[in-house]
Parts: C-alpha cells; sequence; structure tokens
C-alpha cells in the first residue's frame, strides 16, 4: 500500500483516521487523529497510544477474527470530558491488512442523553413525593382516621396542597415544553412593556398585600415598544415578581425598574429586592431547570424549581439576556434586556 496514497485519503476526512497494520503498529493517522493521540505515535504499539480496554479489544477483533465493531474513547480533560465513538473497520490491500478506526465525537449526544436521564429523574422524584403523601393519606382516611373529623379535614388540606404542587408542576412543564418549541421563532408583534408589567404588577398585588411587600414600577413613561409575545412577557415578569415576593418579602419593597432607552438598542429592566440575597456560588445555577437555593424552602412556598428555566427560554427566544446579580443580606436583581428593533 503505497503510504502517500493513504496519508493523502487519510488527511481528506474531516474525522479522525487511525490505521493499524496486522503487526499491531501504528501505520497512519490524519493530523485530526493526531491532535486526539497528543503526540505522535506512527510505528508504536496501538495499545501504547489507545490504552482503553474496550477499543483495544475492539480492535484485536477486527484484526484476528476480520470482524468490524464499535468502542467508545473518553479523553478526561481538566474541565470536560470528550467522548468518541469508535468505529474499526478491518483492512486488507495487496501488501498489508489491518484495522481502519474512526473516531466520530459524540460529547454532545452523550449530554444531551444525561439531560434528558437528570430530567426524567428530577420529574420523577418531584411527582414521587406528592403521590407518597396522597397515597398515605387516602390510607389514613380509610382506616384509623375514618370517624375521625379533625385528622379528616387536616389530611384533607394537605392533600389539597400537594395536589395544587402537583399541578403547577405539570403546568410548568407544559409551559417549558412550548417556549422551548417556539424558541427559534422570534416574536415580531410590538408590544407595551409597560402594559404588560402592570399588568403583572396588578395580578400580583394580592399576593404581595398578604406578605407584607410593597410593589414599585419606576421609570414607566420612558419605555418604548418591543418586538415579544406579550404572553410570554407578562410570564417573565409575573415569575420574577413572584419569586422577589416568596424569597426578598423580609425587604419590605420590591421594584421593578425600567431603564431609560440608550444607544443601544436594548431595554433594560430590573426586578430588585431588598431581601436576604443569594450567594455567589448559586448564581450561575439558578437557571437550571430543577435547582433550588434552598429545597426545603421552596417546596413549603410551592415552587417547582422550574420558573427561572422558563424566565431563561422566553428571554432567549426574544433575543434578549436575563442577568442575576446578590449580595448576601442586600437582595438580588434579575435584569432583562430585550432588544428594541
Amino acid at each position: 500500500m503505497d503510504r502517500q496514497w493513504l496519508d493523502d485519503i487519510l488527511g481528506g476526512v474531516p474525522l479522525p483516521m487511525v490505521m493499524i497494520g496486522a503487526d499491531n503498529l501504528i501505520f497512519a493517522a490524519n493530523l485530526a487523529a493526531e491532535a486526539i493521540l497528543e503526540t505522535s505515535q506512527i510505528g508504536r504499539h496501538h495499545a501504547i497510544a489507545l490504552r482503553q480496554p474496550a477499543l483495544l479489544a475492539a480492535i484485536e477483533v477486527a484484526l484476528r477474527d476480520r470482524v468490524a465493531g464499535q468502542a467508545r474513547y473518553v479523553i478526561h480533560g481538566p474541565s470536560h470530558e470528550v467522548t468518541y465513538l469508535v468505529t474499526v473497520t478491518p483492512v486488507s490491500g495487496a501488501d498489508r491488512s489491518g484495522a481502519l478506526c474512526a473516531f466520530q465525537d459524540i460529547t454532545e449526544q452523550e449530554l444531551i442523553g444525561q439531560l434528558r436521564r437528570d430530567f426524567v429523574a428530577n420529574v420523577s422524584h418531584e411527582l414521587r413525593t406528592p403521590l407518597t403523601a396522597l397515597a398515605g393519606f387516602i390510607e389514613t382516611l380509610k382506616g384509623a382516621a375514618r370517624d375521625d373529623p379533625d385528622a379528616r379535614d387536616r389530611f384533607l388540606t394537605i392533600m389539597e396542597r400537594e395536589t395544587r404542587r402537583m399541578s403547577r408542576l405539570v403546568q410548568d412543564l407544559l409551559s417549558l415544553s412550548k417556549v422551548e418549541a417556539e424558541e427559534r421563532r422570534r416574536p415580531t408583534t410590538h408590544v407595551d412593556v409597560v402594559a404588560v408589567i402592570q399588568s403583572a404588577v396588578a395580578a400580583l398585588r394580592p399576593v404581595a398585600d398578604a406578605a407584607g411587600v410593597a410593589l414599585e414600577i419606576t421609570g414607566a413613561d420612558m419605555a418604548p415598544h418591543v418586538p415579544a409575545d406579550a404572553d410570554q412577557l407578562l410570564q417573565v415578569f409575573q415569575n420574577l415578581i413572584e419569586n422577589a415576593i416568596k424569597y426578598g418579602a423580609s425587604g419590605r419593597l420590591i421594584t421593578v425598574r425600567i431603564h431609560p432607552p440608550t444607544s443601544d438598542p436594548l431595554l433594560r429592566i430590573d426586578v430588585i429586592d431588598r431581601g436576604d440575597g443569594i450567594e455567589e456560588q448559586h448564581l450561575q445555577r439558578l437557571t437550571e431547570r430543577f435547582y433550588r437555593v434552598d429545597t426545603h424552602r421552596s417546596r413549603e412556598k410551592g415552587g417547582t424549581g422550574l420558573g427561572l428555566a422558563i424566565v431563561k427560554h422566553i428571554v432567549n427566544r426574544h433575543r434578549g439576556q436575563l442577568t442575576i446579580s446578590s449580595e448576601r443580606g442586600k437582595g438580588a436583581c434579575f435584569k432583562v434586556l430585550l432588544p428594541i428593533t
């Protein structure tokens, strides 16, 4: 087999490719493969360069039995790992035989698969707790508490709360699914952001009053209209203001601040509370699904752990930005930037 001819073929393939001879030595590799092998391994035994047992076993089968196979090859980096699916194919030529290894990067597919598994596990966990409670209360009401009015009323109240929590979870899951399905379609209808914010504040005023919190809007006379989905924008500000009431109520004042337009074609709206604040290590993860700073407190207040994930996806759909800043003991600021044009 002409070496230059083989090198030219492998060099024209975008996938990392490694050719191993029947003598177990690496005969050729393209530049993409040399990047994986780190240093030049041409002429060395393949087991020295490719030390993972699953891949070595597939190569052995291809060389010995002339049977193709596949194996995963994982490179562990300082911050993340890269996963390849390696297809090992036996090859034969007039003067040389061996095995050809083609490396396909499946890191993103693996990550998506892991995210799906984590999502299913999280949903299962969120539903299992109230369902277990409901099953226990139903069993008790059918038995020991059948003729106890006080216990019956207490259990029914808890069952109602748990049922509402499951209903909120299902509703948030449907909202998240809908937002993700529409995320690539940018809204074009021009919306009065002030009117949307005023609607959100009016809807949550009774909740704020019950918590002893004052709601205020500043800068309402400066906001231009923006291309947006009015219903989704209302959901953004309802979620942010409701979160501020739940977790920042100790500050007794929540401000929705609309900033005057600047030279940047962006409208900035801040939702500010003066509560206990959020520790810095949590800030980057707040928009992850089911991530909670305080799981017990969040569930007590009826949180599903999906509100900020929904907000993030809606803002992304509007080609905007969501940033969160906070200091412990000084409250939190949720900043939404929306394109004006």
